[in-house]
């Protein structure tokens, strides 16, 4: 897929939680990434590293000691973005933070905006749109169900079965096309039983896309219920009940009604 203009800069964003923990991670992409870290990082020459390796070392700025890091190399095209990604695992003040990732923009790079890193994997053919999704479905999972539905189209799921069905039907477009070049040779090149099966088999899987949309939107944010009843009848009984057993719920909320 063709990047156009505006896309090849070089970009920088921390890929963790902002805020106090013991490790956090910041990530850079683009054509600059490899070149940015390693003039922040005379332990290692990066660029002669090979790809998919980790490189432990001072991250310094003007011989300024930055923070003890983790170098992690993931050379293009053979990274999440399609580009060269470098991944710094530092320890987790937001102080630290900050200075790495201000160190990188001064080094070039800018600052990423929300969620483009997913996006540049979309547009470098990592992924398609369904899976560009998917990675956020599945960072806002917070039940087994949801997990399980984003895990499954983020690895690609909807997205083969589809892409087979497409390539069956350019294949018997092929072939008609082929029968039209010799329609005055009385030739059938597509067998007509097959091609009929599979335009069934196409509405049949769109339609069933489409129906489980509904079902899609109440695994990733749940339905609101109603447990109404008058006084003692025994409403906290079957919540505390439902609390006890293992569920999808993602939350409980209690609301006391005055009765008069």
């Amino acid at each position: 897929m063709a990047i156009r203009a505006g896309w090849d800069d070089t970009i920088v964003a921390l890929a963790t939680a902002p805020g106090i923990g013991a490790i956090a991670l910041i990530r850079l992409s683009g054509a600059q990434a490899i070149k940015i870290i390693d003039g922040l990082f005379p332990s290692k020459d990066l660029q002669a590293a090979p790809s998919h390796t980790l490189h432990v070392g001072m991250l310094r700025q003007d011989d300024r000691p930055l923070d003890e890091v983790v170098i992690s190399l993931y050379k293009a095209p053979r990274s999440y973005t399609g580009e060269d990604v470098v991944e710094i695992s530092c320890h987790g003040s937001p102080y630290i933070q900050e200075q790495i990732i201000g160190a990188c923009i001064q080094a070039g790079a800018r600052l990423a905006k929300p969620g483009e890193f997913t996006q540049r994997a979309f547009l470098h053919g990592k992924m398609d749109l369904a899976q560009a999704e998917a990675v956020a479905d599945l960072i806002a999972s917070n039940t087994q169900s949801s997990q399980r539905a984003a895990l499954h189209t983020m690895r690609g799921g909807f997205s083969e079965q589809l892409r087979e069905l497409r390539d069956r039907m350019i294949r018997f477009s092929a072939l008609i096309e082929l029968e039209l070049d010799f329609s005055q040779e009385d030739v059938e090149f597509a067998d007509r039983a097959a091609f009929y099966d599979l335009i069934r088999e196409l509405t049949i899987t769109t339609d069933e896309l489409v129906n489980s949309f509904r079902l899609g939107n109440v695994i990733r944010n749940g339905v609101s219920v109603a447990i109404i009843g008058k006084p003692n009848a025994g409403k906290s009984t079957l919540l505390n009940a439902l609390l006890r057993e293992p569920c999808n719920c993602k939350r409980y909320t209690r609301h006391h009604t005055r009765y008069d």
